[in-house]
């Protein structure tokens, strides 16, 4: 397929861009901060993304969704990244409805991505327990009991946590498992007995959340997909949600770079413009060269995983190192080029390295996804 965006993604892209140069500019993120929001992003702004129709885009047209496919879905996320918008549309509209279109029963699907779709139900997924994602050493424990589960462990870093009406749980159904195998998924409500919600606030301001889990009881019925069996299709989606952190990412990438170009044409330095400077003029070239190569692999990942490709889990990772690779060279260079000032709370160019360092860490950083790909390959 080729590497270009049809009549629709293309709209849907110019539309998204003119909403959130809108409704949640950059400078949203500084009053966010300064007014010491509990949410991390404006109340307003979802429900006015759900009107867009921007919660249903990945959800099936039978439960009142769009389905218009994670090529679109990626415009809009790739958007967000250029104006660093925060928002549940990453936890909800991307790897809930993902993990419940792959994993849910009939009734589950009929529950819960209609909610999802309209905005009605708040979900985001609980999986990482250590400082870094490795979703095999969960050592979370959910153990039998007659038709329940009580459910024993934390979670880490858990986005958007403080706000969610539900978790969607990864444990251990298995006692004596290790590594890929025994893992199971629970549908966990955020104001369950036995649970406890702490919210972090992170680097970039937004919401994360540390959860304890005290014997809590959950019935036979919360599990999502078969018991012992959850790895595979966790691992689908959590390479989907790499791919949407990725497009993000490139987003950042490129709104930096914007920035920085403008820039270099503006201040004057020595009598000259600094833009006239050929190290700088070359340092400028090479970004923007590999700007352009990560927007074909982001785009081919999409469509990877879009077609069903067995390809996809390689593409994903490729696409997540190489976004994390090239956000710190543009994060680092846009603050670099624009000097002293970059440094200083005064330009807003020093917002995108503390949400790209956050988002790089997220389901595996660069080594994570180096590794991982390395792996697959047989090394």
């Amino acid at each position: 397929m080729a590497l270009i965006l049809n009549e629709e993604q293309l709209m849907l892209k110019e539309s998204a861009k003119g909403f959130l140069s809108e409704n949640a500019s950059i400078k949203e993120v500084r009053e966010q901060r300064d007014s010491g929001s509990t949410t991390g992003y404006a109340d307003t702004l979802w429900p006015k993304m759900v009107d867009m129709g921007w919660s249903a885009i990945l959800v099936p047209e039978e439960f009142g969704g769009l389905d218009f496919g994670n090529v679109g879905m990626a415009q809009i996320v790739e958007e967000t990244g250029r104006t660093l918008t925060a928002s549940p549309l990453f936890s909800n509209a991307i790897v809930s409805v993902s993990l419940i279109k792959k994993m849910g029963s009939d009734d589950q699907k009929s529950n819960f991505l209609p909610k999802l779709a309209s905005g009605q139900l708040m979900m985001t997924l609980a999986i990482d327990e250590e400082p870094h994602h490795n979703p095999e050493k969960i050592g979370m424990m959910a153990t039998e009991e007659g038709d329940s589960y009580l459910l024993n462990g934390k979670k880490r870093f858990v986005i958007d946590g403080s706000t969610a009406d539900k978790f969607i749980v990864v444990a251990r159904t298995d006692q004596k498992s290790k590594g890929k195998d025994g893992l199971s998924l629970f549908f966990v409500d955020s104001d369950a007995i036995g649970v406890e919600v702490e919210r972090t606030q992170m680097v970039d301001g937004r919401n994360s959340a540390f959860v304890v889990f005290k014997d809590v009881v959950v019935h036979r019925k919360q599990m999502l997909g078969q018991k012992n069996k959850g790895f595979k299709p966790l691992s689908s989606v959590l390479d989907l949600a790499n791919i949407h952190l990725s497009a993000e990412l490139l987003g950042i990438c490129e709104e930096t770079f914007d920035r920085t170009l403008q820039y270099l044409k503006q201040r004057k330095q020595f009598g000259s413009l600094i833009g006239s400077f050929q190290a700088l003029q070359h340092r400028a070239a090479h970004w923007w060269s590999e700007i352009e190569i990560c927007k074909s692999i982001v785009l081919k990942a999409l469509q990877s995983y879009d077609q069903d490709d067995a390809r996809s889990p390689f593409l994903a990772s490729i696409a997540k190192a190489k976004l994390c690779e090239i956000a710190e060279l543009s994060t680092n260079e846009a603050i670099q080029m624009h000097g002293g000032i970059g440094m200083t709370d005064e330009y807003e160019i020093g917002f995108f390295i503390k949400r790209a360092r956050p988002a790089q860490m997220l389901f595996g950083d660069h080594n994570y996804h180096v590794n991982k790909f390395a792996a697959s390959c047989g090394y």
